[in-house]
């Protein structure tokens, strides 16, 4: 059987590498060199996959987590990694179960994919411009920026529409919508929020870790715990990330953070007394800067329009309460989400309810498939997202006929 993949990324290197043993694979690509998107993944590093169960891979999907049911039990994060040291790519575990090569260098995954889909014909620096299928010949017909093919079945991998540098530019929407399928609007996802409050410039740089970011977007309560940072427009780092996947479809938004999640308002009250006895004839902004950083603190007394140079022990009761207050639910100015370019992937694509979720085939065209991030499927930073590519690539591969 001849069949052509239209993308040599990671979900199209994949299940080129698995149907080439058994089939006349061509793989195409408009860039120049294959796994371009891959190279820049992980700061460089490639995050391949989390070492994790197929349970925590599911909590940690946010769109499409009951379509990657089935194809997540037939390719786990372990088989993942056992495939990869198969081949001779020795791995590492780190922080949060993120998988590195030991090398720390995306090329060697790249490489190793590049090895295991060797049966296949890659064409780069060609495009593929247009598809459609031929009844009378029962064949797809394949228009390039080169030539005309003829192929038996078509899986489209041409991921999402982030990094378009790297050639993401939403060809396989295109495609997927000639074919009558519909596309899940495309939004940004893990990528930093954009506030309209006049201090953030003052703040750039700053990092908070061991805090909440807390929301309430459309009436839904969200909150992530964990490390943060100022930007120059806004708010980014893990938490941050990880809200605008959950907020990036919502109309109405609040943000909020607290500064110190682990404690009840009760016991941080008890502690601003004790705070202010052991501090009565300091300034206001060294005691602030017990509980901040010092250019967060600033911050706080503005909003609460306390000199910086008042003592302590005018430090007011009502001033107090208010002090506690904002500590426990710092309110910013939610403006919009960086764009889709900042974004580290897609959030959106083709709709899952037309797709096979055992097997990627279009439910509207027998013989197309559609694998990795073109489709409506978007996870949490930490391996995830290449971790549903890998999967998706394997249950076409396997189920292809």
């Amino acid at each position: 059987m001849k069949i052509a993949i239209i993308g040599a990324g990671a979900s199209g290197l994949f299940a080129g590498g698995i149907l080439s043993q058994r089939h006349e694979v061509t793989i195409f690509d408009k860039n120049e060199k294959c796994g371009k998107k891959l190279y820049i993944t992980g700061k460089g590093r490639c995050n391949l996959t989390n070492n994790c169960s197929q349970e925590q891979f599911l909590s940690n999907t946010v769109n499409g987590n009951k379509f990657m049911f089935s194809s997540i039990h037939q390719l786990s994060p372990q088989n993942i990694i056992d495939f990869f040291e198969q081949l001779g790519l020795k791995t590492k575990t780190e922080r949060g179960g993120r998988v590195f090569p030991i090398s720390d260098k995306s090329s060697d995954v790249i490489k190793i994919l590049q090895k295991f889909g060797g049966k296949c014909q890659i064409k780069l620096n060609e495009e593929v411009l247009d598809f459609c299928f031929v009844v009378s010949e029962n064949l797809f017909k394949i228009l390039t920026s080169k030539a005309v093919y003829y192929f038996d079945r078509v899986i489209v991998a041409t991921g999402g529409q982030t990094y378009s540098s790297t050639g993401s530019s939403g060809d396989g929407y295109k495609f997927a919508k000639a074919f009558g399928h519909k596309i899940m609007p495309i939004k940004p996802a893990l990528v930093p929020i954009e506030l309209g409050d006049k201090f953030i410039k003052q703040l750039q740089g700053v990092t908070l870790k061991n805090v909440s970011l807390n929301a309430i977007a459309d009436g839904k309560k969200l909150s992530f715990f964990g490390e943060m940072l100022f930007t120059n427009r806004g708010i980014s780092g893990p938490i941050a990330l990880t809200m605008s996947s959950f907020i990036n479809r919502a109309e109405n938004i609040e943000l909020a953070i607290d500064f110190k999640p682990a404690l009840t308002k009760e016991i941080l009250e008890k502690r601003v007394l004790k705070d202010i006895q052991n501090t009565s004839n300091k300034t206001m902004a060294n005691f602030v800067s017990l509980y901040l950083p010092r250019s967060v603190g600033e911050v706080l007394l503005q909003r609460l329009k306390i000199d910086s140079h008042q003592k302590v022990n005018e430090f007011t009761s009502n001033e107090r309460k208010d002090f506690i207050a904002l500590i426990k639910n710092f309110t910013l100015n939610f403006k919009r989400l960086y764009p889709l370019e900042s974004g580290i992937v897609t959030s959106g694509g083709v709709e899952l309810d037309q797709i096979n979720p055992k097997t990627m085939e279009s439910k509207l065209q027998k013989g197309l498939y559609f694998i990795g991030e073109v489709l409506a499927v978007d996870c949490l930073t930490g391996g995830y997202n290449l971790t549903s590519a890998f999967a998706t690539a394997y249950s076409c591969a396997v189920n292809l006929n």
